[in-house]
């Protein structure tokens, strides 16, 4: 990747409101984790390698390494990029192109931080100096002044991630959500209740 001088960053960024980048509501954020599971599933029943439609090599790569320290795999659940949050984004980008200067003026801010303090890209850094970098901007109350376009881009990716993996099966599954049940062993509303209401 080429290395991104200061104002090509700023330009990118000021192309267009970060931080309203990425207002999703929740019937889109369910339509785009629907689509996104179609897409990682093939008519033939072969897991394919998704191509993103949105996303360059580079930035594809950089959003699974981002999303996955977001919601790294645990005893209780797959990481994000098990649950498909990387398509989900790219569906998102494609779906939704206002969307697309914040995402990408934000991984390219990323880059550039990385650059400045490495002088290496996000990817290419140790996993210690990623983590550097994103703890400066996980936390608007707590992050300098100058990380200000960082911050809200860290936000917004985290909320994006977030909507991506609990739409998801493996995400709905990780929080042991049962929705609506029938209960057979259910006789009614209790007497206590009832006696209660006047009823």
């Amino acid at each position: 990747m080429n290395k991104l001088n200061r104002r090509t960053m700023l330009q990118l960024l000021g192309a267009a409101p970060v931080a309203a980048g990425f207002t999703w509501t929740d019937a889109e954020a369910a339509q785009a984790a629907q689509a996104a599971q179609t897409a990682r599933k093939p008519a033939t029943g072969v897991k394919a390698a998704y191509k993103p439609k949105f996303f360059t090599p580079h930035e594809w790569a950089t959003v699974n390494v981002l999303v996955n320290l977001i919601i790294p795999k645990d005893d209780r659940s797959g990481s994000a990029t098990d649950a498909g949050v990387p398509e989900f984004m790219d569906f998102m980008m494609d779906d939704q192109p206002n969307r697309q200067t914040a995402m990408r003026g934000g991984l390219a801010w990323i880059d550039l931080e990385c650059q400045d303090r490495y002088d290496k890209t996000f990817l290419d850094c140790a996993p210690e100096q990623r983590t550097a970098v994103l703890d400066d901007i996980a936390w608007a109350h707590s992050a300098k002044p100058e990380l200000t376009h960082g911050v809200a881009f860290f936000n917004s990716f985290r909320d994006l991630t977030a909507s991506g993996f609990f739409s998801s099966k493996m995400g709905v599954e990780d929080l042991k959500y049962l929705g609506n049940v029938m209960n057979p062993n259910w006789t009614g509303c209790p007497p206590e209740a009832l006696k209660k209401l006047g009823l």
